[in-house]
């Protein structure tokens, strides 16, 4: 009875003694947009009732059905483009549906094509984000899928953010921390230089001795040399003792003579530069360790960085999955997508979308839930400006879909007005692209 290639649409329809419609009857535009208006209670959501209550069931139907104070009973006839043709009449407002060939069927075979969401557009533009995204989840078959790379990106993003914490942590540290330059890279050892002390100490005392010993030869020789003196006074008595002394005397001499040389070829080392290091080894190697924190923090900052961009990366690896799973899948509209599980549109979330884009959003999602199914029941469009409605009929027309929509008052895009239940005017309208051209019979 139907196709994707050729939906079932509206093509006219008959109601009586509905709710507040006494009488009405007209053909709808096949393409586009047939925006019914009037005054508040005049009959306008009651034929949008009556078409869901015809064509959805019980499910969709009113509470009372028949119009108050009318003594005939309800009738709806909808003729769809299918050439069925649907009926819903008497106390009970029995269904029955018929071929072109006279056979009947039931609400089975209306189920079969006809969407649900399609007789009450506004019940899935009001749904929450989750709800609109799940319902376009399962028209792609990717939900689970998508939740898992959803989790998976969750769990990374939050790692990232972990480590960008201590990324930043680390960061600071490094670059608050003081460096001091042209100092060793490990810190001094304070007994290597004691041990160096020691050695120079050690040695300016052997260098002292030798002096002492060169004093005290020097001494010697002075006293010995008096001692010559006054033994040469006594010459006669002590001529042998002077030729031992004498003997002594060269002797002394001698040694004194290489004891002067080497004494005066000595050097004495400064200590002063080992006890300034000693002095100030505590605060150098405080210089230094502070370097080696330096270095340790910077390099613990470069591994967070580089774990941190690893992350990064399969962040974009799985933005980039969930991206080719949506762009493999059949989506209804180009720029249509699920992001933090919520509907997007162009980027934009549904509260930042247009009225236009709302309603075209919309539509495609819910003629995709039943392809065959080529109309859509919207109600209260007057809360659209004339420019949102132009282009939702705009992308009707492209698209070769039909919606009836209802409206307070009477605008200009209105095709038929109610008035008390009754169509008090059909407008005969000629639809242009961008710019439409309305035409009043």
């Amino acid at each position: 009875m139907s196709n994707k290639n050729n939906p079932v649409k509206i093509h006219s329809l008959e109601v009586e003694n509905v709710k507040r419609v006494q009488s009405v009857c007209f053909t709808l535009s096949p393409d586009g947009l047939t925006l019914i208006g009037g005054n508040n209670g005049e009959g306008k959501t009651s034929i949008l009732d009556s078409i869901a209550f015809a064509l959805g069931g019980n499910a969709k139907k009113p509470s009372n059905v028949q119009r108050e104070g009318s003594m005939a009973p309800p009738k709806i006839k909808v003729t769809l483009s299918n050439g069925l043709i649907v009926e819903r009449k008497g106390k009970n407002s029995t269904l029955t549906v018929t071929d072109p060939t006279g056979k009947t069927a039931g609400q089975a075979l209306l189920n079969s094509f006809i969407s649900e969401l399609a007789l009450d557009l506004p019940k899935f533009m009001t749904a929450n984000d989750k709800k609109k995204a799940e319902t376009l989840l399962s028209i792609l078959g990717v939900g689970d899928k998508l939740a898992e790379i959803d989790h998976k990106e969750a769990e990374l993003a939050n790692e990232r953010t972990v480590v960008g914490r201590e990324l930043k942590s680390k960061s600071g540290h490094a670059e608050q921390m003081p460096f001091y330059p042209d100092l060793p890279l490990t810190p001094i050892s304070a007994s290597e230089l004691i041990k160096h002390q020691s050695s120079v100490l050690l040695k300016n005392a052997e260098n002292e001795k030798l002096r002492q010993q060169t004093k005290s030869l020097e001494d010697q020789g002075l006293n010995i040399a008096a001692v010559i003196t006054h033994k040469k006074d006594q010459l006669d008595s002590l001529a042998k003792e002077i030729s031992d002394l004498e003997k002594d005397r060269d002797e002394i001499r001698t040694k004194y003579s290489e004891s002067k040389k080497s004494a005066d070829q000595v050097q004495d080392e400064g200590t002063e530069e080992v006890e300034k290091q000693l002095n100030q080894i505590e605060s150098t190697n405080t210089h230094i360790r502070c370097n080696l924190e330096k270095q340790s923090a910077t390099e613990e900052a470069k591994e967070k960085k580089k774990e941190y961009d690893s992350l990064t990366e399969n962040i974009e690896k799985v933005r980039q999955e969930r991206l080719d799973l949506l762009n493999g899948a059949r989506l209804p509209l180009p720029e249509l997508g699920i992001s933090d599980g919520k509907l997007t549109y162009k980027n934009q979330n549904w509260d930042c979308m247009s009225g236009a884009e709302q309603l075209i959003v919309s539509t495609a999602i819910i003629r995709q839930l039943k392809p065959e199914c080529g109309f859509v029941l919207t109600d209260k469009l007057e809360q659209m400006d004339s420019n949102t409605i132009a282009t939702f009929n705009d992308w009707l027309i492209e698209q070769g879909l039909q919606n009836i929509g209802t409206t307070v008052g009477d605008r200009e895009e209105c095709t038929i007005i109610i008035e008390d239940g009754l169509v008090a005017e059909n407008r005969t309208i000629t639809k242009t692209k961008t710019k439409p051209k309305w035409e009043f019979s």
